[in-house]
């Protein structure tokens, strides 16, 4: 038993989510029954990384900045430009993508949706980034609010830059535990992603997605353009070298458990661990990472816009090109506001269906196609995401480290 578990553990983590993948999918196909207390360990993976991320960010954003050290530069403002960039892209080649294979879809009435209140307009999106700044840092923790956890842990920071050195020793080591704690629940990945993909197919099955299959072929279509196309040379204009060994990286070690998960913010644990073995600046990715998880959201803006579009295809409305164009940076604005987690950005569909004048309860049912078509597209869009966050984070820092004549490890 003991070689066992040693040969277990000497395998990569990547290797033992494979297996956990591979025994979840064969128990959903033959005793999905006899199986379904496994559906536990799935719930308990999702749950611990959930429940560590805020206090990790609050604290690593609080250390990291209490102790930076004047002159020592960080990379945020390149991080932030690629953010935004790469979040309005997605969205422009969805929207390019929906005219090229424009979609007809069948609008039932939306299960679910019933009890849901989509946002106004898009000053109400912005207008509840901005409170969500300010709510009280207690709640933050407590809603995993992370705009409102940065700005407090970021103002906490720069007070505690001139208290006592054993204070700053201290949040560095309540810092350091929350990481070895993030390290411990990682290693239950495999366990975790057998439970989670077992209730995926045993729950959903896959013929419920048949109806709906084109729907699904283009927008996870745009999706893999995104991230093996679009990405790939927004890294390589900034790094100028071969882009594909970082992109499959980050969505090896970070895509994958984002897919299962369906949750950005869930993923932060993750995504931290891969930029520390990455060996990226941790004033950077301490602040970058949570933010990313929170604006950084170009699986958003492809579902906002080619779902948007395919609404506006059924109704038979006519879009010119300018229409189409602001319909790109709609959907990148409204994606910067869409919630972390599983589904967030479905509810901003009724927000760029009214720039054509679709009423919203035409829109709601559209919201209602999404959650049909979420168990694929929501991991799609989340893993799209997720491992952008750190492709990002690693290309702004690879290009300081070009510039200052240091050799990427890639």
């Amino acid at each position: 038993m003991n070689n066992l578990i040693k040969k277990w553990n000497d395998l990569s983590l990547v290797k033992r989510i494979i297996v956990g993948l591979i025994i979840g999918i064969i128990l959903a196909l033959t005793i999905p029954e006899k199986a379904k207390p496994i559906v536990i360990l799935g719930s308990l993976f999702v749950g611990a990384l959930k429940a560590i991320a805020p206090m990790l960010v609050f604290f690593l954003v609080m250390s990291a900045i209490s102790q930076h050290k004047s002159g020592h530069k960080t990379n945020m403002k390149s991080i932030l430009v690629l953010y935004l960039i790469g979040t309005f892209l997605a969205g422009l080649i969805a929207v390019i993508a929906s005219f090229i294979f424009p979609i007809r879809i069948t609008l039932p009435g939306g299960p679910g949706t019933e009890n849901l209140t989509p946002p106004g307009g898009v000053v109400e999106v912005l207008k509840s980034l901005l409170l969500n700044i300010v709510e009280n840092p207690v709640k933050a923790l407590y809603n995993a609010n992370y705009i409102g956890i940065l700005s407090w842990a970021v103002i906490l920071g720069i007070a505690l830059r001139n208290a006592a050195s054993s204070t700053k020793t201290i949040i560095s080591n309540v810092s350091d535990a929350l990481s070895e704690v993030v390290r411990l629940i990682i290693n239950f990945a495999p366990l975790g992603i057998m439970g989670l993909v077992f209730e995926s197919i045993a729950t959903n099955g896959i013929e419920s997605l048949f109806s709906y299959g084109q729907l699904l072929i283009l927008l996870v279509g745009t999706m893999l353009f995104v991230a093996l196309v679009l990405n790939p040379i927004i890294v390589f204009l900034y790094i100028h070298q071969n882009p594909y060994p970082l992109v499959f990286k980050c969505l090896k070690d970070s895509g994958i458990t984002a897919f299962f998960t369906r949750s950005s913010a869930a993923n932060i644990p993750v995504n931290m661990n891969l930029c520390e073995r990455l060996g990226l600046d941790k004033d950077t990715y301490s602040v970058s990472i949570p933010l990313g998880a929170t604006i950084n959201m170009a699986g958003a803006a492809v579902t906002i816009s080619v779902l948007t579009l395919a609404a506006v295809n059924t109704l038979g409305i006519k879009v010119d090109i300018p229409t189409a164009f602001i319909l790109s940076i709609l959907s990148a604005i409204s994606a910067c506001g869409a919630s972390g987690v599983a589904g967030g950005s479905l509810l901003l569909i009724p927000l760029a269906c009214s720039l054509f004048g679709i009423p919203n309860d035409i829109a709601m049912k559209v919201v209602g196609v999404g959650f049909i078509v979420g168990v694929i597209q929501d991991s799609c869009e989340t893993a799209l995401n997720s491992s952008t966050d750190v492709l990002f984070t690693a290309t702004a820092e690879f290009a300081k480290w070009r510039k200052n004549g240091k050799k990427i490890p890639f």
